[in-house]
């Protein structure tokens, strides 16, 4: 029996919380257009829950105070989510330097991730400032995270100390680009790097970690795609494939996200579930994912999987209340991002974070909207993933627009070819780390040969240039209306006729 799932009172929540966060710390006209839209997301919505989903219309007797209680409890969600994200939005501290900017001669703070480097020998990092140095040896204190540029030669050094180090660089402060928000985009180019005090012993652990781990590729043609596919560390990727996987539509395969935990998970449920059993092996496999994400570092998208991989483990466990699969994914989405923005209100802003939320989004709802409407119509085993992938990409379309200025419809059909690739290489890739052997060598070079000719193949159909998010936003959920209301119709027409076969 087909049944329609309604939207869980904590996705109103998130959505309340994603509307005053991003309210509250986007203070540019970028800020105001992104909140008219996400006001207007929330209005469409409401409108919509309570069209398709209001007992009348599924022929259900249901009391009036029955039906006003419910949407009470949707409105008391939206408030208090509304709260949760102003209190995340309030605890992002703006740059405060002390001193004028253009006096500012050195910046001393803390390394807040891994740096990362260019093909330019140069690399890039994030900084939590504690000091400010200006001309005449004047010094004040300072607060914020700066986006820090380093010079060429400096990064084998800083990835040696790690994260946590304390570092003192020379450089100045680069203009801000027109539109910004002040809260964001502070960028400093360092012209000398001076550590001064390396990272705490567990830090310098995790370093020596990372660093023994990429040792197990060395000297492979297929190194870079290995270690961005489990460690997020792009230093090696090659910059032509790295921009072909983006003109291909599927520059989320690369960004370590819930595809990636999930072959994780995967791969040590395998080895637990027989011998632990469902319960053990889902604790033990938590256990196992908070020291990956440790291990990896700061990537918001992955954060996010591991929310909901730790929210799903607590739902095993019996820690939620009772709820159709449907229902449950939705309800771990909306916890996931009210989670992380409390625990990380910086994240927030980061693209991958908006990208990530955005496409799981689609997927679960404009996805199954899709998937009920070609249901039948090709086989399963390519519907499935073919309307998560428009889901995704309707989804976060205005998202995309706003951040690289143009579609990649391409990707829709790419990923259907490219993504189960890039899984299975992943899967060879971690199997030649734990089991080295040549013959694991000369499958994933075969295997890399064809995956960069199908993404170099992809990546010549062009894009779609586009420069106005708050259009392609109306016209996203617009499709997305149509497409959900259809797929209501078509449910509701199928359940008819259910009786009847």
């Amino acid at each position: 029996m087909l049944e329609i799932v309604p939207v869980p009172p904590v996705l109103y929540g998130a959505l309340g919380a994603a509307i005053s966060y991003y309210g509250f710390s986007f203070l540019s006209q970028k800020g105001k257009v992104l909140l008219g839209l996400l006001l207007f997301m929330a209005v469409i919505l409401s409108l919509m829950h309570v069209l398709v989903h209001s007992p009348a219309l599924l022929g259900t007797p249901v009391k009036t105070y029955q039906r006003l209680g419910r949407y009470r409890v949707y409105s008391l969600a939206l408030v208090i989510g509304m709260s949760v994200g102003l209190t995340a939005g309030s605890r992002i501290q703006p740059v405060w330097f002390g001193i004028p900017e253009d006096r500012i001669l050195g910046i001393y703070g803390i390394l807040q991730d891994d740096p990362r480097v260019f093909h330019d020998s140069r690399g890039m990092g994030y900084l939590a400032l504690k000091l400010v140095a200006g001309p005449g040896g004047i010094k004040a204190s300072s607060r914020g995270t700066v986006q820090v540029f380093f010079p060429e030669g400096t990064i084998p050094r800083l990835q040696a100390f790690g994260r946590g180090s304390e570092v003192y660089l020379e450089g100045v402060f680069l203009s801000l680009d027109p539109g910004t928000s002040p809260n964001q985009g502070k960028r400093f180019r360092a012209q000398s790097v001076h550590l001064l005090k390396p990272a705490p012993i567990l830090e310098q652990l995790r370093t020596r970690g990372r660093m023994k781990l990429m040792e197990n590729f060395t000297g492979v043609p297929w190194a870079g795609l290995a270690e961005a596919l489990l460690l997020g560390v792009k230093d090696k990727l090659d910059t032509e494939l790295s921009q072909a996987y983006q003109y291909a539509g599927c520059s989320h395969v690369l960004a370590l996200s819930g595809m990636h935990l999930a072959i994780l998970t995967g791969v040590l449920a395998w080895f637990l579930k027989k011998i632990l059993g469902l319960k053990a092996a889902a604790l033990l496999g938590g256990c196992g994912i908070i020291l990956y994400v440790y291990m990896v570092g700061n990537l918001p998208s992955l954060h996010r999987a591991a929310i909901m991989y730790l929210l799903g483990t607590l739902a095993v466990l019996g820690s939620f209340p009772k709820q159709k699969a449907s229902s449950l994914r939705l309800s771990l989405l909306g916890m996931a991002f009210i989670i992380q923005i409390m625990l990380s209100p910086e994240s927030g802003h980061r693209v991958s974070f908006i990208l990530s939320y955005l496409a799981l989004g689609g997927i679960l709802f404009i996805g199954k909207a899709v998937h009920e409407l070609i249901r039948g119509m090709i086989p399963e085993v390519i519907a499935q993933p073919l309307a998560a992938s428009i889901g995704a990409f309707i989804a976060a379309a205005a998202g995309t627009t706003w951040f690289f200025g143009s579609l990649r419809p391409v990707g829709i059909l790419a990923g259907l070819i490219i993504v189960p690739l890039t899984t299975l290489f992943m899967l060879g890739a971690l199997s030649a780390w734990i089991l080295p052997g040549n013959y694991l060598g000369v499958i994933l070079s075969i295997l890399y040969d064809v995956l960069t000719c199908l993404v170099s193949l992809a990546a010549q159909v062009p894009g779609i240039p586009l420069s106005d998010p708050r259009a392609v936003g109306v016209l996203s959920l617009g499709v997305s209306g149509t497409l959900m209301v259809l797929s209501y119709r078509q449910t509701v027409m199928r359940r008819n006729l259910a009786p009847f076969d």
